[in-house]
């Protein structure tokens, strides 16, 4: 049984300055996992925004767990809060902001898993 613990995962700044703790990669882990996603918690401070940003190959799924906040994905916007989804297909251009007073905390589920050559900053 593969078991991640949130708190003992490594914290990074993402190429889009989200705070980010990767949960589950099949392409990074070592452990033999079959799996087409990968999966990231995120966390966007008060008053901050993601950098604008596309992932080429890959779709994206947010899944909203604390905060309030925009998303916006090409020419549409949306306020985002807890129990929110959010579709962003392949080389789509995103970003998310927050807009509450507390933490925008998020999970990003990326179909195929998540590689860093396939993000850049718009």
């Amino acid at each position: 049984m593969l078991v991640r613990r949130l708190d003992d995962l490594q914290e990074i700044t993402a190429i889009d300055d989200t705070i980010l703790r990767e949960i589950i990669n099949p392409i990074h882990d070592k452990a033999d996992l079959k799996l087409g996603y990968s999966i990231a918690h995120a966390i966007v401070k008060p008053g901050n925004a993601s950098l604008f940003h596309r992932i080429k190959t890959s779709s994206e799924i947010y899944y909203i767990l604390k905060g309030s906040g925009s998303m916006y994905v090409d020419e549409e916007s949306e306020d985002v809060s807890p129990g929110d989804t959010i579709y962003v297909p392949p080389n789509a251009t995103q970003y998310i902001e927050n807009t509450g007073e507390t933490d925008l905390v998020f999970l990003c589920i990326v179909y195929p898993p998540w590689q860093a050559d396939d993000e850049e900053l718009v």
